[in-house]
């Protein structure tokens, strides 16, 4: 067997090894593991802005982009000396020692991992429990255009600098586009969750056809802002970061004067490095603006006042108080019309799962196959009645696809069928261990 090939780059006072540099990452663009370690020494200053002395969950893609990453929270037990590391607790009561970086030999370091893009916490290693950064996530619905993005990206801003707030704006890198606000440390994850919430419902009263902070995918419609992604554990991709796209896009910080007139198809591994050499970054004085949530949390509060109570947590998280039914609001209407006993005839529920699978393209195959059993059914589906969703496992993600039939007559609608394929990520787990049948849905921005 040959030796395996390896690369020593001299970054940040250390020498790092880079293995199978020749490796093809990206295969439609043909970017290898050593064209991504070369764009991250680039732009390695601002990269760190975003991640420094923050524990960050490494998401490796062994396999390449196009192949289902792993999330690893424990860091290696086999890394250099000089690789730093903060013991994390998490809502399901382990806990686990994560990779802290703080200069470019660490960042070099995960990369040569597999990790594509960069995934940190919004807390500093030296205080796990309140969070410095709050974190707008727009993410786009199926049918929804960027124009819609960029829109509502604008009220955002408004709505913040209302309430005394500096957001700084970047492309999501995929579809949609995120807006980090620096706080100070004196609020804790579920105080920063609420202030998210009450935003993010201001934003839907503003826009109601735009924006959305529903939920259930069902009641989804536009734009949604995504407030459980500043629940405790769970991580974005940060600026500057390569995101798994075919063209290797990246999550690039603008302007606001740009939000209206960018593309992020602009912004990748190939073009970043010269923007950020030309331009700088947009966000470099973000540390420099921290703000308080008090405005913000009165809003909350008057909303609450107003009959708005919580909202749904993940899956993963126990139920929280005053949180309403972790239950689809199709189920929900379904098993109130059982109960009420009306004599009806009941429909089947709305909303059914046709596949679910280790590898999203299976899924999609098993998708194919329920449209070919049900060509009438599957005629009628309009582009947000098929639910795609990235569901993360005990360490990789896999593919659930879900039909809402509701522009499927009751008398056309079939029997829920088992899904094709049947895939169970936590078969072969222990059971009764906390938090170990908790999928959550990942984010598609």
């Amino acid at each position: 067997m040959g030796q395996v090939r390896q690369t020593v780059l001299g970054v940040a006072g250390r020498e790092v090894v880079i293995t199978n540099p020749d490796k093809v990452i990206f295969p439609q663009a043909g970017h290898t593991k050593l064209d991504l370690v070369k764009y991250y020494a680039a732009v390695a200053e601002a990269a760190l802005r975003g991640i420094a002395a923050r524990p960050l969950v490494l998401k490796r893609y062994v396999n390449g982009a196009e192949r289902e990453p792993f999330f690893q929270k424990r860091a290696p037990e086999q890394r250099p000396e000089w690789v730093e590391t903060v013991e994390l607790r998490f809502p399901s009561g382990r806990t686990a020692r994560e990779v802290v970086v703080r200069d470019a030999a660490q960042l070099l370091w995960i990369v040569n991992l597999g990790c594509i893009d960069l995934n940190p916490h919004p807390v500093r290693a030296d205080d796990l429990e309140h969070p410095d950064e709050l974190r707008v996530d727009l993410d786009p619905g199926p049918g929804t255009s960027w124009d819609d993005v960029r829109r509502v990206a604008l009220i955002v801003r408004d709505v913040l600098d209302e309430h005394r707030l500096r957001g700084w704006p970047k492309t999501s890198g995929s579809r949609g586009m995120h807006i980090y606000v620096r706080i100070h440390r004196r609020w804790s994850f579920d105080q920063v969750r609420r202030a998210t919430l009450a935003l993010a419902r201001e934003v839907e009263r503003r826009a109601p056809g735009q924006a959305t902070s529903k939920w259930w995918k069902e009641e989804r419609h536009g734009v949604f802002l995504d407030y459980n992604q500043n629940a405790k554990d769970r991580t974005v991709a940060s600026a500057w970061s390569v995101r798994p796209t075919p063209d290797a896009r990246v999550s690039t910080p603008l302007e606001w004067d740009e939000v209206a007139g960018c593309d992020p198809a602009a912004f990748t591994l190939v073009t970043a490095p010269a923007r950020l050499a030309e331009r700088g970054d947009a966000s470099a004085a973000i540390d420099a603006t921290p703000g308080s949530l008090d405005s913000l949390l009165e809003l909350s509060a008057a909303q609450e006042a107003a009959g708005l109570g919580d909202a749904p947590w993940p899956p993963h998280y126990t139920k929280q108080r005053g949180e309403p039914p972790r239950v689809a609001p199709s189920r929900r209407a379904s098993a109130n019309a059982k109960t009420k006993g009306s004599g009806h005839r009941q429909s089947t529920q709305p909303l059914i799962t046709v596949a679910k699978a280790a590898h999203k393209e299976d899924a999609l195959a098993g998708l194919e196959r329920w449209k070919a059993r049900h060509p009438e059914a599957a005629a009628r589906l309009q582009v947000d009645d098929v639910l795609v969703d990235s569901m993360r496992g005990r360490s990789s993600t896999w593919t659930r696809i879900r039909i809402n039939l509701r522009h499927v007559p009751e008398s056309e609608r079939s029997a829920e069928e088992p899904p094709d394929p049947d895939y169970d990520p936590w078969r072969g787990s222990e059971p009764g261990r906390p938090g170990e049948r908790a999928p959550k849905t990942r984010s598609s921005s």
